[in-house]
C-alpha cells in the first residue's frame, strides 16, 4: 500500500509518520498493494483531526476523527474504517466481481451473515427523469424547491453531469464534478 502524509498546519515527524503507517499496517489483509491511502492531520481548535483516504480500483474508503492528540485520532479512524469494511462485507461478498481485489480477505474471513433488519439496505425506489443544462446556482435552487439533499444536471459550461448536494456539517453546498 502507498501511503501519502500531508500535514496541514501539522509537522510529519519521522515518528509520527512511523505510527500512521503501522496503525494502517493492519489494512494489508483486506487490500492488495494496488490501494493508495491518504492521511491528512490538521488542527482543529484544540484537538488534531485525522482522514484517512484509501482508494483503490474506482472505491473509496474513507474514515475522519478528532482527539486531543494524533495517535487517538489515528486509532479512532483505523477502528471506524474498518468497521465500515466489516459492516459491508456482507454486501462485497454478494458483489465480488467489484470487490475482486478483496477476494483473499473475504476467503480468509468467516462468513456470517448479518442479519440486521434494521441495517440492511435495498433499493426501494426507482426513478428517471431528463438532465437539462444549467448552472451550479439554479441546480443548487431545483434542488432546494425539490426538498432533496442532492441534484444532479449537466453544467452548461461543460456539458458533463455534476451534482450539486447539501453539506450536513455546515449546511452549505458542495459541487461534484466528475472526471470521466
Amino acid at each position: 500500500m502507498k501511503i501519502n502524509i500531508v500535514g496541514q498546519g501539522v509537522k510529519i515527524t519521522d515518528q509520527l509518520q512511523e505510527m500512521i503507517e503501522n496503525r494502517l499496517d493492519k489494512f494489508h489483509r483486506y487490500f492488495d498493494d494496488r490501494t493508495t491511502a491518504e492521511v491528512k492531520l490538521q488542527p482543529v481548535q484544540e484537538q488534531l483531526k485525522v482522514e484517512i483516504t484509501m482508494n483503490i480500483d474506482r472505491h473509496y474508503y474513507r474514515a475522519e476523527a478528532i482527539a486531543p492528540d494524533a495517535l487517538s485520532a489515528m486509532q479512532i479512524a483505523v477502528d471506524i474504517m474498518e468497521g465500515q469494511i466489516r459492516k459491508h462485507k456482507t454486501r462485497m461478498k454478494r458483489q465480488r466481481k467489484q470487490f475482486g481485489y478483496m477476494k483473499q480477505y473475504l476467503t480468509d474471513v468467516a462468513f456470517e451473515p448479518e442479519i440486521d433488519d434494521e441495517e440492511q439496505s435495498s433499493i426501494s425506489r426507482h426513478k428517471s427523469f431528463q438532465i437539462l443544462p444549467m448552472d451550479a446556482d439554479e441546480a443548487t435552487l431545483q434542488m432546494e424547491m425539490l426538498g432533496h439533499d442532492f441534484f444532479a444536471f449537466l453544467n452548461a459550461d461543460t456539458g458533463m453531469v455534476n451534482i450539486v448536494y447539501k453539506r450536513q456539517r455546515d449546511a452549505d453546498y458542495g459541487w461534484i464534478e466528475f472526471e470521466y
